[in-house]
């Protein structure tokens, strides 16, 4: 085991173009660190040049605290377990596995040995004699985590290794990787799209966008303390809304209601000024059913547009009712939040217990909760928040 060191990483290639600016992160032995962001945000290329797959045109790399820039990838310690499982069809599941370490010379005793060991921690042991083209998806992506582990490197990369699953399957590998990770306690870099798959499996997660690296931390932090724009949208599903609001003495006032600033808001927006409001889905509830809770909050009356229950929850849609939705699309999309920008920017997304009343076309009377307000600033799209707010922009 060891841990991994990015001392301004970057890589720009012949064009000109830049995938990953200046990257400072650092992994620490035995961490499970999850890289994320949108398609094309230069989180795979990051974990290639880990890998040693991709060169770096400057900065340092590390690995174990040893520079690593120049050594080639099978010279890094290192097992990558790729998306579309890159097994060998012509050998068998105990033939695949153990190839690596045929290669490197090991003995063949110990090689079955090791071999033998990862099917049982894997629950591959009854196919070991079998073929890639005889497995499940599932049962492949474990034969190609299993080939990395009988290695026993210092670490695992693994890029997007669940998408090619199907939704229900993608759901119980997520799990089995988890404890695998835990089990093993090999530091482990994780690349995914998937802002979901990041945050159940992450010890700490580094959102990126456009080869630059927005936040990392707890996916605890991220979702309730996000830096900027791009992280609070990008984190949570369904997204955080983002309305256009005015801050007028202590109260920000929104399309479809006014709210009291919090102190630390207070503190944080000295002034009148224009912001964009962040309010998460769960932040709202049917009125009715808020009980004691009623009076912490401010309620207020909204035609439902559309309502889709979930079983456990229901989502209901309504218009901010705002003359400046414009605004927020610019910001979003200045913040790389394509989804939004492209969107109906004045829809509010609401996520209310099962037993709401709510219904479409019928107005409903909903409460919200002022103390969860983040407010952005609309040029920047960066928090605005009270001198020594918490938040880590970096490692």
């Amino acid at each position: 085991m060891a841990d991994i060191v990015l001392d301004h990483v970057t890589k720009k290639y012949g064009d000109g173009y830049e995938a990953v600016k200046s990257m400072d992160l650092e992994i620490q032995d035995g961490e499970f660190m999850i890289l994320v962001g949108p398609s094309g945000c230069g989180k795979s290329t990051a974990l290639n040049m880990i890998a040693g797959l991709e060169d770096i045109s400057d900065g340092e790399l590390k690995i174990g605290g040893e520079l690593v820039n120049n050594r080639a990838p099978k010279d890094r310690d290192i097992a990558m377990v790729f998306q579309n499982y890159a097994l060998y069809p012509h050998m068998t599941v105990r033939e695949n596995m153990g190839f690596a370490l045929k290669l490197a010379k090991v003995d063949q005793k110990e090689i079955n040995q090791k071999v033998e060991e990862a099917a049982k921690t894997l629950d591959l042991t009854e196919h070991l004699d079998r073929k890639p083209a005889n497995l499940s998806g599932g049962q492949r992506q474990r034969v190609a985590m299993g080939r990395a582990i009988v290695r026993e490197p210092k670490a695992f990369l693994m890029d997007e290794p669940l998408s090619n699953l199907d939704a229900k399957l993608r759901v119980q590998m997520r799990t089995e990787v988890a404890e695998l990770q835990s089990r093993l306690g090999t530091t482990t870099v994780y690349v995914t799209h998937d802002q979901t798959e990041a945050m159940t499996l992450g010890d700490r997660v580094a959102v990126m966008r456009s080869g630059v690296l927005q936040q990392v931390d707890t996916p605890a932090v991220l979702y309730n303390d996000p830096v900027n724009l791009f992280v609070a949208g990008f984190i949570g599903s369904p997204s955080m809304n983002f309305i256009h609001g005015q801050i007028r003495g202590d109260e920000i006032e929104l399309p479809f209601t006014t709210l009291p600033l919090s102190d630390e808001l207070k503190r944080a927006a000295s002034g009148d000024r224009e912001v964009i409001a962040g309010l998460r889905p769960e932040h709202f509830e049917d009125a009715e059913l808020v009980g004691d809770h009623l009076g912490e909050g401010v309620t207020f009356e909204a035609k439902i547009d559309l309502v889709e229950s979930m079983g456990s929850e229901l989502y209901v849609y309504f218009d901010a009712g705002s003359d400046k939705a414009d605004r927020v699309e610019q910001a979003a999309s200045e913040a790389g939040l394509e989804e939004l920008a492209g969107g109906d920017s004045n829809q509010i997304v609401a996520r209310l217990s099962p037993e709401s009343s709510a219904k479409r076309s019928e107005t409903l009377k909903l409460w919200v909760d002022p103390e969860r307000l983040l407010l952005f600033d609309p040029d920047s799209g960066e928090r605005i928040r009270a001198e020594g707010g918490s938040g880590d922009a970096g490692q």
